[in-house]
């Protein structure tokens, strides 16, 4: 699969090129800035899944995201965006913006991962999507579709946190600890209509369990995330 990098930073685009390049076997293209990336895009690139700076000269990632989402055989591309910025309006400009996942700086190897899982070949890894309709999400919620991608957003960068988090407490055998945290990420999946993401965590909350478990649940709980992302966004 093609990943596509753009950072006008020359240090970061290569860490996360390193990031990348050690969660599989991907093809790493990167673009120098957002112009340099939109110009390999019109001239016929098509990766899976971009990772894209926030902040860049001559055009800036929401720049860039907007370009792609407007056009026609790119518009359903995953686009990460990542930056240093961690406050609530620039992570909530990123999502309505249409942004499938927001990585803060300094990458963390596990967020990447996560990233790049979530758009693997959903077959060979066993997962089906079952979730509730996002319009019956709306009503039951009583919110809008914007609202909506802001918690499905939040609730994604909540798992990304806790695959370190879960991998820490299960290294230390913590069992109690990591029930704890694995039963309040069911409580966010049973909220937003996540059906099948809860069924994967459900068998990890009564017993002991393992890290390589727990990390396969969750990968499967980010796909449902994104996926019912891109559902709202098709509204």
């Amino acid at each position: 699969m093609k990943v596509l990098v753009v950072d006008d930073d020359v240090v970061s685009r290569m860490v996360l090129m390193h990031l990348i390049d050690g969660c599989g076997k991907f093809e790493i293209i990167e673009a120098e800035d957002g112009a340099d990336g939109w110009q390999q895009l019109e001239d016929g690139l098509r990766p899976g899944i971009i990772f894209c700076d926030l902040r860049m000269p001559r055009l800036s990632g929401i720049e860039l995201l907007q370009r792609v989402r407007a056009h026609g055989e790119l518009a359903e591309v995953p686009f990460v965006l990542v930056s240093s910025a961690t406050d609530k309006e620039t992570v909530q400009q990123a999502t309505l913006a249409g942004a499938t996942g927001y990585i803060v700086k300094p990458f963390q190897s596990d967020q990447v991962r996560a990233h790049l899982g979530a758009f693997l070949d959903q077959a060979a890894n066993g997962y089906e999507h079952r979730a509730e309709d996002p319009a019956d999400t709306l009503v039951r919620l009583g919110i809008g579709a914007d609202r909506l991608l802001v918690y499905l957003t939040g609730f994604q960068n909540q798992l990304t946190a806790a695959s370190t988090e879960l991998d820490a407490l299960l290294a230390r055998d913590e069992q109690i600890e990591a029930r704890v945290r694995l039963d309040r990420l069911y409580t966010g999946c049973t909220t937003l209509g996540l059906h099948g993401a809860g069924a994967a965590l459900k068998p990890l909350m009564g017993g002991h369990t393992s890290n390589e478990a727990v990390q396969a649940a969750l990968t499967d709980v980010i796909r449902a995330v994104l996926h019912q992302s891109s559902l709202v966004r098709q509204g």
